[in-house]
């Protein structure tokens, strides 16, 4: 059976996940914007991320289709950065479907020990590589069918895949892509399936191709889960987040001026001696 390692692909959020998105303001929306709003409002949003950074990638390193098919599958709950340590080593000992599926369960998992679920991981991973060799030719398929029946792959997956490596302009949603679609008011919804809908609908056709690497690099840096960093926002005139301008945005602030005070204040500093 199918071992699907990447919950946000099917859609999946926990309760837990439900509870802090409210919370950090991520699908507190009573009122959806219309259309048209949020197309004109997802246009000067992606123009501007555009602008800074004309040439996106992903963060994840690879060489081909098929690396960067098991970075992908392997990124699931893991950082880019401790996937791609564990990928330098295990790419360097198998690079192909063929070298992955001599390499073996066993020895695939010795070399990413180091990320999340890589038991199951290991076993997707080898899977995956002996259903390239026997129904694809030893190839990454192009299509997002044939990518999400391979062991481990799920939409999320199969949409970065589609986007990187065949230059697709697919939108793969996961938790930072999910968080700025819903903060900013550009795509809101409570599943990721929901947001890729609503960002399909609003993104224009010239930035598409763009729009993953963009959202996720804005959510890994600046659009922070639990401490947005708003004052350093290169799209706070167009985002919709409230604490912007509510109390929490003062509470942010005076955070924030607190802490750099103190950061200014040298360690020895002490208040002088009374007088006798």
């Amino acid at each position: 059976m199918k071992q699907e390692t990447d919950r946000h692909a099917n859609g999946e959020i926990s309760a837990r996940q439900r509870r802090s998105t409210s919370r950090n303001g991520q699908v507190r929306s009573p009122r959806k914007a219309s259309l048209a709003k949020r197309q004109a409002q997802a246009d000067a949003i992606l123009s501007v991320m555009a602008e800074r950074e004309p040439d996106p990638a992903t963060e994840l390193e690879y060489s081909d289709p098929f690396t960067l098919l098991v970075a992908v599958a392997l990124s699931a709950q893991a950082t880019d950065k401790a996937v791609n340590i564990a990928t330098r080593s295990l790419f360097a000992a198998a690079s192909t479907p063929a070298q992955m599926a001599a390499l073996g369960e066993e020895d695939i998992a010795s070399h990413i020990r180091t990320i999340g679920l890589w038991r199951n991981k290991a076993k997707n991973v080898l899977e995956l590589s002996r259903i390239l060799l026997a129904e694809h030719n030893g190839q990454v398929p192009r299509t997002r069918e044939a990518l999400e029946a391979l062991p481990g792959v799920g939409r999320k997956t199969a949409n970065v895949v589609l986007n990187e490596a065949f230059g697709l302009p697919t939108i793969a949603v996961d938790t930072h892509i999910f968080r700025v679609s819903n903060r900013t008011g550009i795509a809101p919804g409570a599943t990721p399936n929901a947001v890729e809908a609503e960002l399909e609908a609003v993104v224009p056709t010239r930035l598409k191709k763009g729009a993953h690497h963009w959202l996720i690099l804005h959510g890994r840096y600046v659009c922070l889960a639990r401490t947005p960093r708003c004052d350093v926002c290169a799209v706070a005139s167009s985002c919709n987040f409230e604490p912007k301008t509510g109390s929490e945005a003062a509470a942010l602030a005076k955070a924030a001026a607190k802490a750099k005070s103190k950061a200014k204040k040298p360690s020895s500093a002490r208040a002088p001696a009374k007088p006798p």
